[in-house]
């Protein structure tokens, strides 16, 4: 398909330079920055960068908005009953609120529509190729990038252009996270990970061994609860639950306002205590186990119903497996189990098949990207990464800030370049730093921060650039 047909407008006569070392031209596409996916962050990056004063190409290898959000697509996470788990007026744009009579959590659909409306309200489809996956970034001639596209699914040409500059947004909840446990290659049930989980059709009538106690291992093992003949819930440690209300409020409302008042952590952690023995209690009464660290070292789980059916008796806690054999589990404290079912909700790596690791300043070889603010990577300026992080609240509004702080980076490279040089010294210094307290060194935790320590830092970073 022609740019011209589907972006609805013409496309500038491109410079075409030599070819690029596979042989192929290279398009000059100037001062245009490009943005990898369309989902919530890269929706966001087009936005601001064109708000800006920068031409965008956005390339997305779907063929709508949404990203993960878009249940549509195969990459997308989501399931039937998947809701928010960070409440309402925490997760839109700060510029596009949700309506007001969407409920405190809104389903996975409200959550697609909200996105194409964000994308009609500020014309954004016409920046986006749909179809349209990256197969390389390539840095050249100093901080440019060669970016070789195809159509999905690797049909047709490959197509190289040349751009000032690269932000990705492409997620980091797609690529399963898949463990390893002896005997699983010989086990006869049926094993899937929880990417794969669509509808509750799926457990129905099956005994469900549910691995993993994120907020997708909770709501699955809750879903089994409900649908399955037998569900167990295997966690390898314990944890913190949360309930989505609190005081009559959303509780992501209530923390926020206690962050607001700059409430230490460790009377937060107290009052957190407090609150759970009033309500539930001592839950390894239930057979859960007493979490290895304090409140607020990890996010709690933000589940209201797990506790409600554990104490009913339809969710059997577990510890972690052992071994798998043909004909069933068993667990690290001895107990053989007969699931017909294993669903491992055990999370997810970031991947970006297109770049060199190393420019992303992994290392090590492990795939953490080791960046400043989580967004930008020492010695690259004009790359970036928008929505690569794991807060207490919502996500959307720290991509919106992410990115606004890559467009104004850009733009001071091109007005004040001494300036510009001295804020890329102090990214490059940056890289690493986290914006949480104390957390767990697991890949699950490598990305989470505290979102108002992180805006505050963001907010810094604005003002230096303004000064």
């Amino acid at each position: 398909m022609s740019p011209s047909t589907e972006h609805g407008r013409p496309e500038p006569e491109p410079t075409t330079l030599p070819a690029n070392r596979d042989g192929r031209p290279v398009s000059d596409r100037g001062d245009t920055v490009c943005v990898i996916g369309a989902g919530a962050s890269g929706l966001t990056a087009v936005k601001n960068l064109t708000e800006h004063g920068f031409g965008v190409d956005c390339y997305e290898r779907e063929t709508g908005v949404g990203g993960g959000w878009n249940w549509r697509h195969d990459r997308s996470p989501v399931y039937a009953s998947t809701h928010l788990i960070s409440s309402r007026p925490f997760t839109q744009f700060p510029d596009f609120p949700m309506p007001d009579s969407w409920p405190d959590y809104p389903h996975h659909s409200e959550l697609l529509s909200y996105f194409e409306r964000y994308a009609d309200h500020f014309d954004l489809r016409r920046h986006i190729w749909f179809g349209t996956e990256v197969v390389r970034v390539e840095p050249v001639d100093g901080d440019r990038w060669d970016v070789t596209t195809r159509s999905t699914g690797g049909y047709g040409p490959e197509r190289t252009s040349r751009y000032a500059a690269v932000l990705v947004a492409n997620g980091h909840n797609w690529s399963p996270k898949l463990p390893r446990y002896d005997g699983l290659e010989e086990f006869r049930g049926e094993v899937m990970h929880s990417s794969s989980y669509k509808d509750p059709a799926q457990l129905r009538g099956k005994r469900v061994l549910v691995v993993g106690a994120g907020n997708t291992g909770c709501d699955l093992a809750v879903e089994a609860a409900q649908q399955a003949s037998r569900c167990w819930h295997s966690t390898r440690r314990g944890y913190w639950y949360a309930p989505k209300y609190v005081l009559g409020r959303p509780a992501d409302q209530v923390n926020d306002t206690l962050l607001s008042w700059r409430v230490p952590l460790r009377l937060r952690q107290w009052l957190y205590h407090r609150t759970l023995r009033l309500t539930v209690g001592d839950l390894t009464r239930f057979g859960l186990p007493k979490p290895d660290h304090r409140v607020y070292e990890t996010h709690p789980i933000a589940n209201s119903q797990l506790v409600y059916y554990v104490g009913h008796g339809e969710i059997t806690p577990v510890p972690d497996v052992a071994r798998f054999h043909p004909g069933g589990v068993t667990l690290t404290d001895g107990r053989e189990i007969d699931p017909e079912l294993v669903v491992f909700a055990t999370g997810y790596l970031p991947r970006f098949e297109f770049l060199d690791p190393g420019l992303l300043g992994d290392a090590d070889g492990s795939g953490r990207p080791r960046l400043w603010l989580h967004a930008f990577p020492p010695g690259h300026p004009t790359l970036a990464v928008a929505g690569l992080l794991q807060p207490d609240s919502g996500l959307f509004t720290l991509a919106h800030w992410q990115t606004v702080l890559f467009a104004r980076s850009l733009r001071l490279r091109r007005e004040q370049p001494q300036r510009a040089a001295a804020f890329a010294s102090r990214a490059a210094a940056g890289a690493g730093q986290r914006y949480a307290g104390k957390v767990k060194d697991s890949s699950r935790h490598w990305f989470e921060v505290g979102h108002v320590d992180y805006l505050r830092a963001v907010q810094r970073a604005l003002d230096e650039l303004e000064d």
